[in-house]
Parts: C-alpha cells; structure tokens; sequence
C-alpha cells in the first residue's frame, strides 16, 4: 500500500468495535505481560492541533485524530509496553508532532523521521532530529514508477553515510520492485541497521517476487516488518493466505530479524487494534514461543530501543 495514498475513513462503528473489546483486550494484555514485553514496530500519529499543520500537499486529511493518548490507552488495554512512532506522510517533512510526543512520552514511544530525500540538505535535517529531537533514524519511501528513482541518485549515498554515522536505523518503505536498488545501497553500507517495511508490500498472487525482498537475508543487519497482512490479504483476520507469506520470509530471515506492527490507526479499518497486536502474538500457528518473543518485542527492542537508544 502506497502511503502517498492514505486517507482512512473510521466510523463510530469501528470505534465502538474496538471499545467493546477492551474488557476481553485486558485479560490478553496481563497473559502477555506475564510472557514477554510486547512491542509494536509501526504505528503512525497526528493530531487536528492547529500548531501542527498538514503539508501543502496533503488534500484529504484524516477527519478523525490519531493522538499519542489514544494510542497510549490501546497499547495499556492490550498489553504493549512500547511503540515504534513512523512520521505520518500527512505531515510531509514536519516532524514537529512527532517529535513534541517523543519529548513528553519517552519511556513508551521511538520515532522514525522523514526528511527529504531530494533535499541536499537532507543528511542535516537528520543529523538534528536525531540528536535534537530525539528520532532513532529515517524512513524513506521510494515509489515503484519513475518518481521513486531518486533512490538510485546521487543524494542517496551522503544520506546513508549520515545515518551509519549516527548509528540509527534506516527504514524503508517501498513496493517489492524496488528491493534490488535498496540492496544496492545495503550493499555499500552493510554495517548500517536497515528495517524494510511491510513484506516489501509483494502482492501475494506474485510469489516469485518475493525472492528480491528474501535476497536481503544474505545481509545479517536487514530486518524485515512482518506487517500490513490486512492490506495483502484477500481474507478475513487472521488472515492465512498471507500467512503463507510470512512462514517464506520467516524460513529466509529467522525470528531474530523480525518484527510485527499493526500500522495503527489505518489497520482499525480492516480490523480491531487488539487483534492487529495479537496475529503475531496469537494466531500465527508455525511460530512458537520463542519466536514469539522475537518478532512480537524482543527484535524492536535491539532496533530501537537497546544501548540507550
């Protein structure tokens, strides 16, 4: 799913849905707890705050707000300890609501930034999130077509050098064909922590695409997120046709270099929050405790959150 294209519509249905299941999301939440931390990799935030104002070229905004107090009150239902904050495309390059939910709630949230990939400028802009506003490192989002070509120009490489140096994750958001240009630069920079988002977003009615996202696992610092099976699949939660999907990936990569994210609030419209957190923790059958731990927390945890980080 291209983010350039989000406009979620929730209705009061979909909210009364999730409420109704908090009462059962807590009894889920202290069997968790009592297991392993749970961290959830991927979630976006906003607000309607008029001192965080969408990019000029967002046309449809979300009519609902997305803040970091709902999100907290979720993640306290459903037993997560900690989440991974992705910069909203909403917002463009304007991390400011991001950054202002980092500042007040450190010991629950990271932050991935963006900045502008065709911005020479670039490399700064992250240089002074990181160290500034404490964001853990940047997503870039090239499209398949001729507009996501940046990816291979020369502004790329100052930018991976910048985040190597900084020693925070590079995050990646692209469709499947773009996977041999990512490994291009992985290649180059193969001490850099990279994080590939969604399965690569591969259609699962093209399995032989998939082997451009499995090539990254000759490279022991790629991590893959095991997430947006809502947007892949043809069925309903919990989604087992993409879970044939997941089992190829997880047989390449190992649990280690796996992590699970639900991609709130845009996955409330396909299913709950509860049981977006609960398809890697629950409902996955080939994953056993172990792995559980890996992909539901413990991968995040060496990511985003170990050494201080």
């Amino acid at each position: 799913m291209n983010d350039t294209a989000m406009n979620p519509g929730w209705s009061r249905r979909t909210f009364l849905k999730n409420a109704a299941l908090l009462p059962l999301a807590g009894l889920v939440a202290k069997a968790a707890e009592s297991a392993a931390p749970t961290i959830d990799s991927h979630v976006h935030v906003w607000t309607h705050d008029p001192r965080f104002q969408w990019a000029p070229e967002t046309k449809s905004p979300p009519d609902r707000e997305a803040t970091a107090e709902q999100l907290l009150a979720l993640m306290k239902a459903n037993g997560v300890s900690r989440t991974v904050i992705i910069q909203v495309i909403h917002y463009r390059w304007d991390n400011r609501y991001a950054a202002d939910v980092l500042k007040r709630y450190p010991q629950f949230f990271r932050g991935v930034a963006r900045v502008n990939p065709q911005d020479p400028d670039a490399p700064d802009h992250l240089s002074r999130l990181t160290e500034n506003d404490g964001f853990r490192g940047v997503r870039l989002s090239p499209a398949a077509d001729a507009s996501g070509d940046w990816i291979r120009g020369p502004l790329m490489e100052p930018l991976w050098r910048r985040c190597r140096d900084l020693q925070v994750p590079m995050t990646i958001l692209a469709p499947i064909g773009r996977m041999p240009d990512v490994m291009w630069w992985v290649d180059r920079f193969p001490e850099l922590t990279v994080v590939i988002d969604h399965m690569a977003d591969c259609p699962l009615n093209q399995p032989a695409e998939l082997e451009k996202l499995l090539a990254l696992r000759r490279f022991p610092r790629v991590h893959v997120k095991i997430s947006h099976a809502w947007s892949l699949s043809a069925q309903a939660f919990p989604y087992l046709d993409a879970q044939k999907q997941i089992r190829r990936i997880y047989d390449a990569f190992g649990p280690q270099r796996l992590m699970a994210g639900t991609d709130w609030p845009l996955v409330e419209k396909y299913c709950t929050y509860a049981e977006a957190i609960d398809l890697a923790r629950a409902r996955i059958a080939f994953l056993n405790a172990d792995d559980r731990r890996w992909i539901c927390g413990l991968t995040a945890e060496k990511v985003w959150f170990a050494n201080g980080g």
